[in-house]
């Protein structure tokens, strides 16, 4: 207890200046006193130095506590004014770093969508044809108020560069720049044409060169192709057409007369399997060199059916190609070269999905050609008027084509056009997972379009 005591009072005086002095005084007299006085003294020391333990620790702790009180407040003080400073500096950086904007075709597009209403998107996924001798006014109701965005120029128009006129020629203004009139400046119309050469050449007349079929385009060297191209496609834009729905990248694999789409009408390079995908590129890139767009088709080939989809539904059932053969091999190592489009076959391929044509498909389109081969551009579909898809209500038609992961609804008919748009508006207003499909879509189609410089 003494030992204890004694233990406690030595720290405490070397904290206490005044008891410290005392203790000092006490120790200098003990020199002259005796051994029995000094332990006397000593008991009656330690007897002291408890007692003034006794009142100075409470005091001591007191000071103690108040200066942890003081401590505590400072700390608060400085954790509070901390804070501040940081809030303050948090405020002050924010203020000065400007926000991210994704300025990529993709990012503009996905914003551009996200400000359109429902019936604006469903437009971006439409193609509507204007035919020869047409005017052009008859599609401003589809352009101007139902936001369709997309033209096909189709028929025989013989009147030249300088005038896919109105009327064949009748003096009215350019068809193509009629209808940019009726959209909005900041989104302008994907136009497009079947200019592949051959027999299936719309454009013709003054300042447009007769071209070749592609399968003497396919006797060329690829630099000759390229150059020849890209002649052919500053004729078409300065037509006003942006977008040329070609080449064909189909090989013919029966005998060439009884391929009723293609072989009989010499719309294929004439090649294997690699020699067409060579050509397609060289013919892709020389369109590009002048600033035109284009479509490979018709994915995943026509060149082993004897039916022409466009006029018939039968002897449109594909029974050799396959997803590891050479043919779409062809048009998987053409999507190199970047063309803008993929358009999509209406026949039907039994080894790879036996229940849909290919444009319906939604294993070849959404599980192959998107996923697996990893194309995320426009995908669009032959004239979803054709014969081949004759026994398919006309409204469900954009609707099929969008639930199996395609974009846009190439229309040759135009008494479909409407139909098609409407049902895509009435499917995409009762059902969100579909009009979720219809905005991924019409990202799609408006990523093109910035990409293009058709939009801003």
């Amino acid at each position: 207890m003494l030992y204890a005591t004694g233990l406690m009072f030595t720290q405490f005086t070397n904290t206490n200046p005044p008891v410290l002095f005392l203790c000092d005084r006490i120790r200098h007299h003990w020199h002259v006193i005796d051994n029995d006085t000094m332990k006397r003294v000593h008991v009656h020391f330690a007897r002291c130095a408890a007692a003034l333990c006794a009142i100075a620790l409470p005091l001591s702790f007191a000071g103690c506590s108040s200066s942890a009180s003081l401590n505590a407040g400072s700390n608060q003080s400085e954790q509070s004014n901390s804070q501040q400073s940081d809030a303050s500096h948090d405020a002050l950086d924010k203020s000065n770093v400007p926000s991210v904007v994704d300025d990529s075709p993709h990012g503009r597009a996905v914003a551009a969508v996200n400000a359109m209403s429902l019936a604006e998107r469903v437009g971006q996924l439409v193609m509507a044809p204007l035919y020869a001798g047409s005017d052009p006014s008859s599609l401003q109701d589809l352009i101007v108020n139902q936001h369709v965005g997309s033209v096909l120029i189709i028929g025989n128009w013989n009147s030249g560069t300088a005038g896919v006129l109105i009327g064949e020629g009748a003096g009215g203004p350019p068809a193509t720049s009629t209808l940019q009139s009726y959209a909005p400046a900041n989104n302008q119309l994907l136009m497009t044409t079947d200019q592949e050469g051959g027999l299936v050449q719309h454009l013709q007349g003054d300042g447009f060169d007769q071209m070749p079929s592609a399968t003497n385009q396919g006797s060329m060297s690829t630099n000759q192709l390229r150059q020849s191209a890209a002649v052919w496609g500053s004729q078409l834009k300065s037509a006003g057409i942006n977008v040329d729905l070609a080449p064909v990248v189909g090989t013919v694999t029966v005998d060439r007369a009884s391929n009723g789409p293609i072989g009989a009408l010499y719309r294929d390079f004439g090649l294997d399997a690699d020699g067409n995908a060579d050509h397609a590129k060289a013919f892709i890139q020389g369109m590009a060199d002048s600033g035109v767009g284009s479509a490979i088709k018709h994915y995943p080939g026509l060149g082993s059916v004897t039916g022409n989809t466009d006029f018939t539904a039968d002897g449109i059932l594909d029974t050799t190609t396959t997803l590891d053969g050479a043919e779409i091999g062809a048009f998987n190592s053409t999507l190199e070269a970047n063309p803008s489009m993929v358009m999509m076959s209406l026949a039907t391929y039994q080894a790879i999905d036996p229940n849909n044509p290919a444009v319906f498909s939604s294993a070849l389109v959404t599980d192959y050609l998107r996923n697996t081969v990893g194309f995320q551009g426009v995908i669009t579909s032959d004239s979803l008027s054709a014969t081949a898809l004759g026994g398919i209500q006309p409204s469900d038609l954009g609707v099929r084509l969008v639930e199996a992961g395609g974009d846009l609804a190439c229309i040759g008919a135009f008494d479909y056009v409407q139909q098609v748009l409407d049902g895509l508006n009435a499917k995409a207003a009762a059902d969100s997972a579909f009009a979720d499909k219809v905005t991924q879509s019409a990202i799609r189609v408006m990523t093109l379009k910035y990409s293009m410089g058709l939009a801003s």
